[in-house]
C-alpha cells in the first residue's frame, strides 16, 4: 500500500525558531528520508515553497477565480510530503510518528492512496 505523508508546520513558528534548531531538526529528517530510501519504502517526495508564493485555484460561478496563498486559514501550513509504501496504515503511521518536526510543534496527516500512476 502507498500512503501520502503530509508534513504541516506553522511557517511563523518554524521561521522563530533559531537557526540551530531548524538546522538540527532538517539533519535528522535528511536521515529519516536517506532510511526510507534505503529501505525501499519512499517512492517521492518534496519540500514545498512558503505559502506565500502559492496560489489557489478555483472556478466560481463558472469563472476561475485565482487567489495568492494557501486555500485555507489554518494554524499550520503544508510544508512537504513525503509518498512511501508500506504493508499497511499501522506502519505507515509508525514511520510518520518518527518525522523529526514533530517534537517541535509539527503536524502530519497520513492518507492513504487509492490509486496511483
Amino acid at each position: 500500500m502507498q500512503f501520502l505523508l503530509l508534513c504541516c508546520f506553522n511557517e511563523a513558528k518554524w521561521s522563530a525558531l533559531a537557526e540551530f534548531e531548524r538546522d538540527g531538526i532538517m539533519a535528522k529528517y535528511g536521515a529519516w528520508v536517506e532510511e526510507l530510501k534505503k529501505g525501499g519504502r519512499l517512492r517521492g517526495g518534496a519540500k514545498l515553497d512558503a505559502c506565500a508564493k502559492a496560489a489557489t485555484v478555483r472556478v466560481k460561478d463558472g469563472k476561475p477565480a485565482i487567489v495568492d496563498g494557501p486555500f485555507a486559514e489554518t494554524k499550520e501550513q503544508l510544508g512537504g510530503y513525503h509518498l512511501i509504501e508500506c504493508k499497511d496504515r499501522d506502519e505507515a503511521v509508525s514511520l510518520a510518528l518518527r518525522i523529526p518536526t514533530l517534537p517541535a510543534g509539527g503536524v502530519v496527516e497520513v492518507r492513504p492512496l487509492l490509486w496511483a500512476e
